[in-house]
């Protein structure tokens, strides 16, 4: 069978052989607190590589120490940390996967020992922590972070980047009328909300020539929140500065239920890639090869995001491969019982 899903797409100097992305998941697996790569990283990206994902996607890695979610995440703060992360990337790479990382800073929902930051002091929930309101030192420190997180990537071998703009952390925290309460220019009008990821954005491309993604929150499930028209502003925003996809996620920023179901984001990426005429991903609840085959062939999004499937099984292309008809060639080692 002729399928979407199966097919090359390339991004920038980078091709992916399929259309499958093993999307970011947090691990919380860095037990010594020190955001180094793991034994247990290493199986868990290297396994969806041999599954036969064309881009395997690291978690959400920190910038700075006082932006992980937890203590026990990632992160790329630091050059000690390149060495673990280019032994991951070297495992990817064997299987023929490319291989990605998120730059992420959790803001107001880092749940972390000492002083946290955010646009304004206004904690997630009333038993968290009140955050700290940043002042322009904080800001640039913050942006020059992104930067030499940027430099790292790059030399642990990373193929791709994407920036964290999504679920309530602090990218996202700037972006959100509800979150920034600023009379400066990073606060106010949707442009001045937009100058942090703006900012953040140019200085990565100083030290990153590969293609960078940036991962927004669609929907803020918030009647004065962001609502669709602004983030096709800031999707355009981002394509004029070269950003290559918008991978289209929701909620987090506020702490309201979401109503899931199969292929409950998908529409954000479908508005996104045509009103902003910028290539997206669809993320969440996609767990068969049709419903991905149909999001592709219908011109909804370019890339599938795949998160809780992957981790129920690594090597879900083969399954999915199976379901449309589609002979894909696995691992050599495997041939027996491909």
């Amino acid at each position: 069978m002729n399928t979407k899903l199966f097919e090359p797409i390339t991004f920038k100097n980078m091709t992916l052989k399929n259309r499958i992305v093993m999307s970011p998941m947090c691990m919380y697996s860095c037990f010594k607190q020190d955001g180094q790569v793991t034994p247990f990283h290493i199986t868990h990206y290297e396994s969806r590589a041999a599954g036969q994902a064309g881009l395997v996607m690291l978690e959400a890695s920190a910038v700075l120490p006082e932006g992980r979610i937890s203590p026990e995440d990632l992160g790329i703060w630091s050059d000690d940390q390149i060495e673990g992360l280019k032994y991951v990337n070297d495992r990817i790479h064997a299987h023929d996967s490319k291989s990605g990382i998120q730059l992420a800073h959790a803001g107001r929902k880092a749940m972390v020992d000492g002083e946290i930051y955010a646009p304004s002091a206004i904690p997630f929930k009333e038993d968290m922590k009140t955050p700290t309101e940043m002042t322009d030192e904080d800001i640039n420190r913050t942006i020059q972070a992104f930067k030499e997180a940027a430099r790292r990537a790059k030399e642990a071998n990373f193929d791709m980047v994407e920036i964290h703009g999504a679920h309530g952390y602090l990218i996202n925290e700037f972006l959100s009328p509800l979150t920034n309460k600023r009379t400066d220019y990073y606060g106010g009008s949707r442009e001045n909300r937009y100058r942090f990821l703006s900012e953040i954005i140019e200085s990565v491309k100083t030290e990153f020539d590969g293609p960078i993604f940036v991962r927004i929150s669609a929907a803020e499930y918030h009647d004065e929140g962001n609502n669709i028209d602004d983030f096709i502003y800031f999707s355009k925003q981002m394509k004029q500065q070269g950003i290559e996809l918008i991978d289209c996620s929701s909620g987090g920023v506020v702490a309201v239920p979401i109503k899931t179901f199969p292929g409950y984001q998908v529409t954000y990426a479908e508005t996104i890639k045509h009103e902003a005429d910028i290539p997206t991903g669809a993320v969440g609840q996609i767990t068969t090869g049709i419903q991905a085959e149909e999001i592709l062939q219908n011109h909804r999004a370019d890339l599938i995001f795949v998160a809780r499937a992957f981790l129920s099984n690594p090597y879900w292309p083969k399954q999915v491969a199976d379901e449309l008809g589609y002979d894909l060639e696995g691992p050599k080692h495997y041939t027996r019982g491909w």
